[in-house]
């Protein structure tokens, strides 16, 4: 038992068990806090406290936004998993830590019990969701399913030989754009098994090897056992009680969850007018959903404040660029010890001993943290006493900081691009952790290069653009009008073009939402609200022909109505709204027997004759979605599924309805009405793609034939109705894609900048998507995200101006021989052939991603800030020791 008790000691001490180099205690300076109470949020090991000495100040605000998150269930008192009992039981939050390379083993995949490298790894999914009986969370979390199926991966990737990983579930929830497609990797070609189960209890096997012993019922009922090295918790999300206090405090409704309640159509909309809600706080959900839920709010709340915009702005002052064409060179080289995550493995000490020796150095200095408020006002001083004219920083990655540093650089009067990073953090400490003095070496080689590099920068200008203050949205239904009106609310003019001769796209086809809106009332409401709107104008049978320009200075040119009329519509952004069809089923008789349905079909049917005549009613799942040709989830079938049978049940309890699935994907709080179905007595059964439902022609109505896992029988019912959950398909928009150039997936739906932190911009800047045309999603994920959609294109038209970027490509007219090689190769499609017969790049439409000057046989296209030469200064910085 003594290693079993050191394991206890280690799990306890695993966020600040670091090497004795490190100081294993930190103080904290009194004075210099500013009591934000962030440390005691991140500090894992609960080492610090925030003692709140009711500081307070008076705002004067039009608008309030909460999204203050959630925290984790605390597995603590279910004594069934040994969480706290065993080291080898941890959180995913602790298996997160425990892969990231900051973390306690720097990124090793090490078992706490004895530092061992785990063979096998179980993950045990909805703890602390969907557990009424034991937690009181009734709710889906949202999020458990994905990043147990990315824990799973990185541990494989981590792991030094082959690793079993295995997920124990109820469903798997893969719901999101693309999600099954990073499920399907997972299990078909990383070999993650996934098992359906219940569990039973986790206890540490007898031999004291550290090892645990997983009992759980497999799907037939039978209890089993499986021993595994580690035993990760998928932990669900909750409200803390600071949130819910604080939702008291200003009057609040939550629901039973103590979530705040919203509205279908008014998704981010507290009870209280002028109060907003985002994030976990308005429901469970993952990144996307959040940052896309941040902007919607930020839409709903600017819009009554559009009147005030810039009345409080504060403008910064920059002063003039210093002139340095004929100055001596003086690099500043500032080194980042990133807290310990670079200081806890390079000697950073040496290295800017080191670096203050190379050639042009003026400076070279330590910062605790580089990034911080008080070392960026150290720098400029620094800046201006030792007249640096060109800056390098070694700290972290150049993706998130760079443009921090630039800003530093600016605010002294020097030009942003005569800077230069160096990433020792995660090029160097992070993946060099176990050897200490190989990454000093490397640090300086890294500083070496980017002092060099440095050396050869020159000033270079960015350009301004005006931007035309109007909009363009594409598509007439639920998502387009939202965003339309999000604009137009704000007082921006917006064309909204929908070619058909209706306004209200597929939800001219919806009757209610699960929880009960009239989806009818709220988009005959909505259409009026665009018809009357000032600044919309509306063109219906409206085609796009022609499409041009550049962020800020967009032309379109549409043909309207029967007549064909041509007109060109001038805008600074464009939104997408174009939405998505119900795929129409080829499989199990539909178009063949009039009692088989679409679960849009059976709804128009359930409004229009009620369910008094359906006696038995059998439903499948996934008709034209996760298969072969469509791999994606459609996100919407499992409830308009249980919507439907909640719908029969209530209307005609004796009915039985009998719904065939794959998993049931009721994410979110939309598992209450997962609950309520079975409490009712609709009857769920679970097939696969390998033992798919058999459908035949019987007199009087249609058998369906099944197999029963639970049961392990075949089954078969005789059902008067058969509802096929059908699909959602992105709507028909190849020559629309065509003449925008705007990307979409195999699936067609459009693609966005960034899956995660840009869901609603694309590639193309001033160009944005929502809806359907985005991802399937149902009616509130709709109106948040077409919102969230105008708030970034108001975070645009509201500026006056555009900076472009300066780093862009430049043809040399002189060197240029047509060869066409830029226009092929470009993926923006910016290089042509002017009157002139050469190549000409419109500098506000490239990019800067240098694959035409890296492509030109004739070195006629240079990258301005990666050109050549200073490309070449890396390289032989590099060489130069070794040669």
């Amino acid at each position: 038992m003594d290693t079993y008790n050191k394991g206890l000691q280690d799990r306890k001490a695993a966020y600040i068990d670091y090497p004795q180099a490190i100081p294993l205690s930190f103080a904290i300076d009194q004075e210099a806090c500013i009591g934000c109470g962030l440390c005691e949020k991140m500090c894992l090991a609960g080492a610090i406290t925030y003692e709140d000495q009711a500081r307070s100040t008076d705002l004067d605000v039009g608008s309030i936004i909460l999204c203050p998150g959630s925290e984790e269930f605390n597995p603590k008192d279910l004594d069934y998993l040994s969480y706290g009992k065993h080291p080898n039981v941890v959180t995913s939050a602790e298996f997160e830590r425990i892969l990231s390379a900051s973390g306690p083993y720097f990124g090793n995949l090490t078992r706490p019990y004895d530092r061992q490298e785990p063979k096998k790894i179980a993950w045990l999914q909805c703890v602390g969701s969907r557990d009424l009986n034991r937690t009181g969370n009734g709710y889906c979390s949202s999020v458990c399913c994905m990043y147990a199926v990315k824990e799973a991966m990185i541990a494989k990737e981590h792991a030094h030989s082959d690793m079993d990983c295995a997920i124990f579930n109820m469903d798997i929830r893969t719901f999101g754009k693309d999600f099954e497609k990073y499920y399907n990797r997972a299990k078909d070609q990383e070999g993650v098994r996934f098992i359906k189960a219940r569990i039973h209890s986790v206890v540490p096997v007898a031999d004291d090897s550290g090892d645990l012993a997983l009992q759980y019922f497999s799907e037939s009922g039978e209890l089993e056992q499986e021993t595994f090295d580690m035993v990760v918790l998928s932990v669900g999300l909750q409200i803390q009680q600071s949130t819910i206090d604080l939702a008291h405090k200003l009057g609040l409704e939550l629901n039973h969850y103590n979530f705040a309640k919203t509205g279908t159509f008014s998704p981010v909309e507290t009870s209280r007018p002028g109060i907003y809600a985002s994030g976990v706080f308005q429901g469970p959900k993952d990144i996307p959903e959040s940052v896309t839920e941040a902007s919607a709010a930020a839409c709903a709340a600017g819009a009554p404040l559009a009147k005030a915009r810039h009345t409080c702005t504060e403008s910064i002052e920059i002063p003039e660029e210093r002139d340095i064409s004929h100055q001596d060179l003086r690099i500043g080289v500032f080194v980042c010890n990133c807290g310990i995550n670079i200081a806890g493995v390079v000697d950073t000490k040496e290295v800017t001993e080191y670096v203050a020796g190379l050639p042009g150095v003026a400076y070279a200095g330590i910062n605790l943290f580089t990034c911080s408020e008080d070392a960026q006002n150290n720098m400029k001083a620094i800046i201006k006493d030792q007249k640096l004219n060109r800056v390098v920083v070694a700290s972290c990655s150049p993706k998130t900081h760079e443009p921090i540093f630039m800003d530093t650089l600016e605010a002294c009067g020097l030009n942003k691009y005569l800077f230069e990073m160096a990433n020792i953090r995660n090029q160097d400490s992070w993946v060099h952790a176990a050897n200490p003095e190989a990454a000093t070496q490397k640090a300086k080689e890294l500083i070496r290069m980017a002092v060099s590099r440095a050396a050869t920068l020159s000033p270079l200008h960015e350009r301004q653009i005006p931007v035309n203050q109007r909009s363009l949205v594409i598509g007439g239904g639920t998502a387009g009008m939202t965003a339309a009106l999000g604009l137009a609310d704000q007082g921006y003019e917006c064309v909204l073009v929908e070619k058909e001769a209706k306004l209200g796209g597929l939800a001219n086809r919806l009757y209610q939402t699960i929880d009960g809106t009239d989806v009818q009332a709220a988009l005959k409401d909505l259409i009026r609200r665009v018809e009357e709107h000032p600044k919309i104008q509306l063109l219906t049978q409206a085609l796009i022909t022609d499409f041009r320009g550049f962020k800020g200075n967009f032309t379109t040119e549409v043909l309207i109505g029967p007549e064909m009329t041509s007109r060109k519509i001038e805008h600074g952004v464009v939104i997408l709204a174009t939405g998505a069809n119900e795929y129409q089923p080829q499989e199990f008789l539909y178009g063949q027997n009039d009692r088989v349905l679409t679960q849009m079909e059976l709804t128009k049917q359930l409004e229009g004759k009620g369910a008094k005549d359906i006696n038995n009613a059998v439903m499948i799942q996934c008709v034209g979605s996760r298969n072969e040709e469509h791999p994606n989830c459609s996100r919407i079938c499992c409830q308009s599924a249980i919507k439907n049978a909640i719908h029969i049940k209530e209307e005609n309890p004796g009915a039985n309805v009998y719904i065939l699935y794959r998993d049931i994907r009721m994410y979110g709080l939309l598992e209450d009405y997962y609950t309520r179905a079975r409490k009712l007595g609709v009857l769920f059964f679970r097939y696969s793609l390998d033992d798919m439902p058999v459908v035949s022609d019987i007199e009087n109505g249609i058998r369906v034939e099944f197999n029963d896992p639970i049961l392990g029988r075949r089954l078969s019912v005789d059902s008067d109705c058969l509802a096929l959950s059908a699909g959602m398909r992105a709507a028909d928009t190849d020559d629309l894609a065509s003449v925008l150039k705007a990307p979409r997936s195999d699936d067609g739906h459009f693609l966005e900048a960034h899956v995660k932190l840009r869901p609603v911009e694309m590639a193309t800047e001033g160009m944005f998507v929502c809806g359907t045309a985005h991802s399937p999603r149902l009616l509130n994920e709709t109106t948040a995200q077409a919102k969230a959609a105008a708030s970034r294109a108001t975070a645009m038209l509201s500026q006056p101006y555009l900076t472009l970027s300066a780093v862009t490509a430049q043809v040399d007219s002189d060197k240029c021989a047509a060869c066409l090689i830029c226009v092929r190769s470009c993926p923006h499609s910016v290089p042509r052939i002017n009157q002139d017969g050469v190549s000409e790049i419109d500098q506000a439409l490239c990019h800067g991603c240098g694959i035409c000057a890296s492509e030109c046989p004739a070195k006629a296209i240079k990258l301005n800030w990666y050109e050549d030469t200073q490309i070449m200064s890396k390289i032989d910085a590099l060489l130069e020791e070794v040669l």
